[in-house]
């Protein structure tokens, strides 16, 4: 009888716990089955070991759906009827203030004057919303892409790097000058390096003229970003170059418009240019 009744209770045990997993957790398999039978005095079994079958769809995969379809979505665009929040504030159409309102009242409208809803302020307590109908949306999202072309965010600036020796001819200097001067007028930072040449003898700061002839080609376009400095123990001078900033360009412009428009500057242009691309 006892037996019998250890039997029962385990079994019972078993399904709930098996129950309980399943919900939670997703799809087990049983790896081993209870005895099917049990002599007297016989010791309650251990139960099952369990495998784990990863389910189908779990929270955290819909979680993760969910992040990416929020990532993915354009900034202004219509949410449909899943409104998260429980009330949120209302603009209608023509800009109108309707209030906080719930969002099955909001839904409602939407019904019965074919609107559709986006969001507008969700750091606003409650979130701000707006109805408006499809060819709003549409016009919004054009002004806001045409915007975003005249504007872009800047981002990071990208570097090209360069290395060459000391004897470089002078064919091959005008080569490396043209292409660091492409790389500059599409807004690239330009390091180049520049490694003392084997076996000869040079000025002790022939390097560092090299770096500075480099820039003198490209008047009111460049700058030094880093000036030279020696590295690799005075082995070589290293330097950066970068686009020219629109306040150091219109400074630029000015000084050449003034040095043009009084002849006794004439004489102290070349200082001028070289202090404003300097700076």
């Amino acid at each position: 009888m006892a037996a019998l009744l250890l039997k029962r209770l385990t079994l019972q045990t078993v399904k709930t716990e098996n129950n309980c997993l399943r919900r939670y957790l997703g799809k087990y398999i049983l790896h081993e089955t209870l005895a099917a039978r049990l002599p007297l005095g016989a010791s309650v079994p251990r139960l099952s070991h369990l495998i784990h079958a990863k389910a189908f769809g779990t929270v955290a995969d819909t979680q993760d759906e969910r992040k990416k379809k929020r990532k993915s979505a354009p900034a202004f665009s219509n949410i449909g009827r899943k409104i998260h929040e429980r009330v949120i504030h209302v603009l209608d159409e023509a800009g109108n203030d309707l209030g906080n309102m719930h969002r099955a009242d909001v839904i409602r409208l939407m019904n019965e004057r074919d609107l559709k809803l986006v969001k507008r302020d969700s750091g606003a307590e409650p979130p701000q919303y707006q109805l408006l109908t499809g060819t709003q949306i549409h016009k919004e999202q054009l002004r806001l892409r045409e915007l975003e072309k005249a504007h872009p965010k800047p981002g990071p600036a990208l570097t090209k790097e360069l290395s060459f020796s000391s004897n470089i001819g002078q064919h091959d200097l005008d080569t490396k000058t043209k292409q660091i001067q492409q790389w500059i007028e599409k807004k690239y930072r330009v390091q180049i390096t520049i490694k003392k040449g084997k076996n000869t003898e040079e000025p002790e700061h022939k390097m560092e003229e090299i770096c500075n002839q480099i820039l003198q080609t490209m008047p009111g376009i460049a700058t030094f970003s880093s000036r030279p400095q020696a590295v690799r123990g005075g082995k070589a001078v290293m330097c950066v170059l970068r686009h020219l900033s629109k306040k150091e360009e219109n400074a630029y412009r000015e000084t050449q418009g003034t040095q043009k428009g009084d002849p006794l500057n004439t004489e102290n242009r070349n200082n001028q240019e070289s202090d404003v691309v300097h700076q």
